[in-house]
């Protein structure tokens, strides 16, 4: 049995209402956790009550450290720590957070969405690949209006291939914009969620935001861009070297996509599988994989995306062609240093 002093402030947030909190702990580390004056007392294997005692203790140094705690907060603290033992949360909590405007926070939920940050921070080219739902487009946008509104780029460009998911649409009205709109709506959402609608607008009718199908990016070169590619899984092998070799001078890219979600007509090879292949071993180019654990939708989503995985693993055959497996060490990316702006 574990021994752990209850924290002297912060003692409504850290069990939560009707002590939620603590039963979340119990949960994650699979243990039992009971009160006993000002200790609380954790049953259960060591060093799953050594992780209770972490959390408990990190989230102690952040009271003291002034940070208002938000709904959900001590369930991701405890979902951080269960990841990786030693990860300390005022990387999350206090050091961590993305501001794209004086709008919002953006902080990152889980460890691999950490390490994506850092490799947006450090890598001119970076690949977020991984299913529905774990932050790889809201995360990118969040840097890329960061990037924007601290001037370190002039503009930002927003790419989507525009193919079809499974349905035919058929023919839709309207001038050329109106037609690829619906396309990439996802990326608007997520625009408008960073920015005030009427900033966006103006931003829009200035070119300094641009919104834009794969095609057309042909024949450009993009300087003082921060670019991302939503969606990359869709992208044929030839739109992604042309996407690639469209960077120029002060610019980052980010290409986003799921190797599982690919709506290629059959026999088109994906750019984005291709691409893993092709550059993943060039310096500067860092690839970070997300899985069904950095998922920050529903709950349900989470159990969703492992259950389809365990589908297909069922389901591959010996006739089956699995994307190719990215190497360790272009899966997790450095820690990266704190920049001086």
């Amino acid at each position: 049995m574990r021994k752990i002093p209850i924290p002297a402030e912060g003692i409504e947030t850290l069990f939560g209402s009707f002590d939620e909190n603590l039963k979340s702990l119990e949960v994650l580390f699979n243990v039992k956790i009971r009160t006993a004056g000002q200790e609380l007392l954790v049953d259960g294997a060591a060093a799953d009550a050594d992780k209770v005692a972490r959390v408990i203790e990190q989230l102690e140094g952040l009271v003291h450290s002034g940070y208002a705690f938000a709904k959900g907060d001590v369930k991701r603290a405890a979902q951080l720590v269960a990841q990786e033992a030693t990860v300390d949360l005022a990387d999350y909590f206090l050091r961590g957070a993305v501001k794209p405007s004086g709008k919002r926070r953006v902080m990152p939920k889980s460890v691999n969405q950490r390490r994506y940050l850092d490799a947006i921070e450090r890598d001119d080219i970076v690949f977020g690949i991984g299913p529905a739902g774990t932050g790889k487009t809201y995360l990118a946008m969040a840097e890329a209006v960061a990037f924007l509104m601290s001037k370190r780029v002039s503009r930002i460009i927003l790419a989507r291939p525009a193919v079809e998911a499974g349905e035919k649409l058929g023919f839709l009205p309207g001038d050329l914009q109106e037609k690829v709109n619906p396309y990439l709506r996802p990326l608007y959402d997520a625009l408008y969620d960073m920015l005030d609608g009427d900033r966006v607008e103006r931003l829009l009718e200035r070119g300094v935001i641009e919104i834009a199908p794969i095609a057309f990016m042909r024949g450009r070169t993009l300087n003082d861009a921060f670019v991302i590619l939503d969606e990359a899984q869709n992208t044929t092998s030839e739109q992604m070297k042309m996407f690639l070799t469209r960077l120029g001078f002060g610019s980052k890219a980010v290409i986003t996509g799921d190797i599982t979600q690919i709506d290629l007509p059959p026999g088109r090879v994906s750019g984005l599988i291709e691409a893993m292949n092709v550059v993943r071993q060039i310096d500067g180019i860092a690839f970070v994989n997300f899985d069904d654990q950095d998922v920050a939708r529903h709950t349900l989503v989470q159990q969703i995306v492992k259950a389809y995985d365990v589908f297909s693993a069922r389901a591959t055959g010996p006739d089956v062609v699995e994307p190719p497996a990215v190497p360790v060490e272009a899966r997790w990316p450095a820690a990266v240093p704190a920049r001086d702006e």
